[in-house]
């Protein structure tokens, strides 16, 4: 019976991992507007009636898918955070952007394009959960040029992730892929510009 009752358990988990993998990917392809809980529940491969029992609504589907990007940036920093030197960790992840140039020409930063949908909802709400998971990026970052020992790491974090925010936006109206691949130069040029004062 203990037994029948993990199974189930394990199951229900995988569902719910599945529901909440599929909603990052498909909010991210299509938008939260587009998107309906059929367009997640086939993309899962869950029968429609069964997400209901894990999302109530697809607000609650868009928070997990949220929370699956957040996940994401975390794995990736903390993978990075095994470097030693914060200029490596900084253009890691600026390779890790890059390394996303087809996806990013095809649909934008999968959390800046939520971000941005999402704020046209007013205020409070899930705009403020999407720009949470971008607070998470800008704080990861902010660390690396503060141990740097450069003054306004606030400043510099927001430079960095404004210019990934910026060049996936314009690899994606532009359809070119190309772009993140200039803007990543640019970018790890200018990081190794700046002086290390720690």
């Amino acid at each position: 019976m203990a037994d029948s009752k993990g199974t189930r358990a394990r199951t229900a988990s995988a569902k719910r991992q599945r529901l909440t993998a599929a909603a990052a990917r498909i909010l991210h392809e299509q938008g939260v507007e587009r998107t309906t809980i059929a367009d997640i529940a086939r993309a899962a491969d869950v029968p429609v009636g069964n997400v209901y029992y894990y999302f109530k609504t697809k607000d609650d589907l868009v928070a997990a898918a949220l929370s699956e990007h957040a996940h994401g940036l975390q794995t990736l920093t903390a993978r990075l955070d095994r470097l030693p030197d914060p200029r490596q960790r900084l253009k890691g992840l600026i390779e890790a952007w890059v390394s996303e140039r087809d996806l990013a020409a095809r649909h934008g930063c999968p959390t800046g394009t939520l971000a941005a949908e999402l704020g046209k909802r007013g205020e409070g709400g899930l705009g403020e959960e999407a720009g949470k998971v971008l607070r998470l990026l800008l704080d990861w970052a902010e660390r690396q040029f503060r141990e740097l020992g450069l003054p306004g790491p606030d400043g510099h974090a927001l430079t960095l992730v404004g210019a990934y925010q910026g060049m996936s936006l314009l690899a994606n109206a532009l359809r070119e892929p190309d772009v993140m691949v200039r803007e990543g130069r640019r970018l790890t040029a200018w990081l190794e510009r700046l002086p290390e004062t720690s």
